[in-house]
């Protein structure tokens, strides 16, 4: 199939080829915001075009029998293990977002009604491996992501690929973070090969005195784009951080809408870029004050080192406020690396590359440091030195 024959479908021509109820309340949205394209604001800067045109296998989505083990695995979008004890299931999805802004997050939900349910009980602390075997395939899922008032939860993902090649993932996450509790969610995905594509669109909903802390450490080559949609209620909290380290032809990035709705709701997004080779970064972000969030407080910040002339990095921080009672700040920074700070480790015998590297790494483990868990920092930390070492290596040679 070629998405791409979704272009300009009406809404029974749409149910009909995606097999699905003509009034559904994602299909009217999907049409109605119309099929991702270069015009689209949220798309500009990636190239979705040239994934949606390519002629993709769909995958037969047949449960099979879940296998005890510590991790969450999941396999083409199905679930092959999981922790003894853990409510993991698959279910009809009720709770779609009726105001998400990306047309892509309601096509998830259209190709895949029913989608992975993890339960959080209590204090739990997962480990989620998305595992990608098939070429030439379209891989789609959906994850909804429920934890408990009153308890800390943590959530890291990985990302792992066998030698396949034109295969595009359409997955994300709907997140509900119940009233005075924690959840954290760490993403460490390093993409290289041109094995396949990504578009991660994710929903993510914080009750009355939530916290949530999303990390997301993108690195290597190839195309990926995650959107995130954030709602703050009453006393809720965001964490956000985003690390792009990216080479080659790498066209990598964050699009999000953080959307306070309650009063004394507070937002902090941090991006930090690496950009090499020719790659493209993007951090497109809105963070919306609404009438009804009075006393918030909002900060957005993004900076960007380009280490090759051909890098290009899209910084997009912006603050949308409908109100006077509050603080918030944004910027953006992009430039190469400090001069004076090369020279200084000159002076001090280092040769010029391995000041870079220090330099580089340095700026990026600001980020990698704020992760708590020690074990997953460091789980973090060998990705990014292993992949940044590899790039230096092969652009030496």
């Amino acid at each position: 199939m070629k998405l791409s024959e979704l272009k300009n479908l009406t809404l029974t021509q749409a149910a009909a080829f995606l097999d699905v109820d003509r009034h559904s309340m994602a299909l009217e949205r999907f049409v109605g915001l119309g099929l991702p394209s270069k015009k689209s604001e949220e798309y500009r800067y990636f190239h979705i075009e040239k994934l949606l045109e390519a002629e993709y296998r769909r995958l037969s989505y047949v449960p099979r029998p879940v296998q005890e083990a510590e991790k969450v695995v999941i396999v083409d979008g199905i679930v092959t293990h999981a922790p003894k004890g853990m409510r993991i299931y698959y279910e009809q999805y009720e709770a779609i977002d009726s105001e998400h802004f990306d047309p892509l997050y309601y096509l998830g939900h259209l190709l895949s009604p029913h989608v992975i349910r993890i339960d959080l009980d209590g204090d739990a602390d997962i480990e989620i491996e998305h595992h990608y075997t098939q070429s030439n395939a379209l891989i789609h899922y959906r994850i909804a992501l429920l934890n408990q008032a009153n308890r800390h939860a943590t959530v890291f993902e990985s990302f792992h690929e066998e030698e396949i090649s034109n295969t595009l993932v359409l997955y994300g996450y709907d997140v509900l973070v119940a009233p005075d509790s924690t959840l954290r969610i760490l993403k460490n995905q390093h993409m290289h090969g041109n094995r396949y594509a990504m578009v991660a669109s994710h929903r993510i909903h914080l009750e009355e005195r939530a916290n949530a802390v999303i990390k997301s450490f993108d690195l290597g080559g190839d195309m990926g784009l995650q959107l995130i949609k954030v709602e703050l209620e009453r006393y809720a909290h965001i964490d956000a951080g985003h690390l792009l380290y990216l080479n080659e032809h790498a066209q990598r990035g964050t699009v999000s809408k953080i959307i306070h709705q309650g009063e004394h709701s507070i937002s902090h997004q941090e991006a930090k870029n690496i950009l090499d080779g020719d790659a493209r970064g993007i951090f497109d972000a809105l963070i919306k004050v609404e009438h009804t969030a009075k006393y918030t407080k909002a900060y957005q910040n993004s900076k960007a080192i380009l280490l090759h002339e051909k890098a290009y990095m899209v910084a997009k921080p912006q603050l949308e406020i409908y109100i006077d009672e509050l603080e918030a700040s944004h910027g953006s920074t992009t430039g190469q690396l400090d001069e004076k700070q090369l020279f200084y480790l000159r002076s001090r015998g280092i040769e010029y590359m391995e000041a870079r590297k220090m330099l580089v790494i340095a700026f990026a483990n600001t980020l990698i440091e704020q992760v708590k868990d020690h074990r997953h920092q460091d789980i973090i930390k060998a990705s990014f030195e292993e992949t940044f070492y590899a790039a230096q290596e092969a652009a030496d040679s």
